[in-house]
């Protein structure tokens, strides 16, 4: 079975602050990680790896210290590790992200594909699904648990507003993970000195076959105009009054607002 899991170095968002003239991320000394639905995924390949003797490998799409989480991946468990870095990928969106992604996938054998649910700096949930629709793949969504029915079959727990539901699919497939789906193991000290004596595969655009006006800013149809913080919300108010007189206010303040 060969799994790839596509993981993500971003910022740890406890830690995050926005410049208030430009509306942009500083960056500047803020640590990065590997995005908690990534690093999910991650380990629910390597429990497959554990039970099956599944070939797991990690790819990531970024800057050159990218590479800091590969290490990490390396360190849990993982068996082969790919960066793809270029800088006609640059100011890529979630579709140009994802087209670089799987025209990097389909030069790998896969028959599962992970990917985080979604990422903590932009919460689209978006790149995981797709990347399923580029390459043609099923997906499933919002995943908190998987079983490996031999010879080519999954049985999968997805989470819904409801409670979850209990699915089958075939491989290849796509699933996107919750961080919630696992407690991820810790990374060994012997397992890290060999991480950073393992060879990391640096791709960028000569590797992937996809059209270039598809990667990058000219391929990303969405731009973030202003990045901003929630203003505080004004102090509520208690009214303590009978179930008539709170509808009665109900329905006051929404003719305030216009609503009815």
């Amino acid at each position: 079975m060969n799994i790839i899991v596509c993981i993500k170095q971003v910022p740890d968002t406890t830690e995050i602050k926005l410049n208030p003239e430009t509306g942009t991320m500083i960056r500047d000394g803020v640590p990065s990680i590997m995005n908690p639905d990534d690093k999910g995924g991650l380990e629910m390949a390597l429990q497959l790896k554990d039970k099956f003797g599944a070939h797991v490998s990690v790819i990531t799409m970024g800057p050159p210290q990218a590479e800091d989480i590969l290490r990490e991946a390396y360190a849990m468990g993982a068996d082969r590790a790919i960066l793809l870095t270029d800088r006609k990928f640059a100011g890529a969106d979630t579709l140009a992200t994802s087209n670089a992604l799987a025209g990097a996938i389909r030069k790998m054998d896969v028959d599962l594909l992970i990917t985080g649910r979604q990422a903590i700096d932009g919460d689209t949930a978006q790149v995981g699904p797709q990347i399923a629709e580029l390459l043609d793949l099923p997906q499933v969504t919002y995943v908190d648990d998987i079983q490996y029915v031999a010879p080519k079959t999954f049985t999968i727990k997805k989470a819904t507003e409801e409670g979850h539901q209990i699915v089958e699919v075939d491989m290849p497939c796509v699933i996107t993970v919750l961080a919630s789906a696992n407690k991820s193991r810790h990374m060994s000290v012997s397992g890290i000195v060999e991480a950073y004596k393992r060879e990391v595969e640096v791709w960028g655009f000569d590797n992937i076959e996809v059209d270039e006006a598809k990667l990058g800013l000219k391929g990303s149809p969405t731009r973030v105009a202003k990045s901003f913080t929630k203003g505080a919300k004004a102090a509520g108010q208690l009214h303590e009054v009978s179930a008539q007189e709170a509808v009665d206010i109900i329905v006051g303040k929404l003719k305030e607002k216009f609503i009815v």
